[in-house]
């Protein structure tokens, strides 16, 4: 961590401007952008310093929206995703707006209801060369893409892949009402085993790797 400077101290906490919600170091909180027509910036905040003006300060870490990386927005690039970069910033505590929670992609899905304040981060990435780690996520369905939270995807009874409605010839409306799956892969099997009870409309964290 990056030492004080002459004439400044560390504080516990920050209270955000108009509000009653506190920030402490490891909070994830909403930045305004100097350009009000674009959304809020995300970062988590490393460390707050006070000068001998009462002035206070954040060290920040930025989050990345996919569409600011490098290679842009992709397919499969959830609308709430986040890239946790290394790019390290200060900035006056005055423009926090408020607190957000970006949390794991595996807690993300999750969760039953998604509010305003929720995002999730699946890569940590590098500002300068687009790099980003991992650089290998599960794959699914025959379109052989990463999961994204925001689509939906059904599973095969017989090979636990999963696969978006569309890719095997299929309205999300349609999806939606089925009790069972299979695909055409697997229809012919004649050791398939009996369909669960249960219909599973999200895939886990496993998959094929690419």
């Amino acid at each position: 961590m990056a030492k004080t400077r002459p004439g400044k101290k560390d504080i516990d906490s920050y209270t955000i401007r108009g509000t009653n919600k506190i920030v402490k170091a490891g909070d994830c909180v909403l930045m305004r952008p100097s350009d009000t027509s674009k959304p809020p910036y995300v970062a988590r905040v490393e460390k707050i310093e006070q000068d001998n003006r009462n002035n206070v300060r954040v060290r920040c870490r930025w989050y990345y929206r996919p569409e600011e990386s490098i290679g842009g927005r992709r397919q499969f690039h959830g609308a709430k995703e986040l890239f946790l970069s290394d790019h390290y910033d200060v900035q006056s505590a005055h423009t926090i707006e408020g607190k957000c929670i970006v949390h794991s992609f595996k807690n993300y899905t999750k969760l039953e209801n998604v509010g305003t304040e929720d995002y999730y981060c699946r890569f940590e990435y590098k500002a300068a060369t687009g790099a980003f780690t991992p650089d290998r996520v599960a794959v699914y369905c025959k379109c052989e893409m990463p999961y994204n939270p925001d689509d939906l995807m059904v599973q095969c009874e017989g090979c636990k892949d999963w696969y978006h409605p569309a890719c095997v010839g299929m309205t999300i409306e349609e999806a939606k009402k089925l009790d069972h799956f299979v695909c055409s892969e697997c229809s012919s099997d004649d050791d398939l085993k009996k369909p669960p009870a249960v219909f599973p409309v999200s895939p886990g964290s496993e998959g094929k790797v690419r």
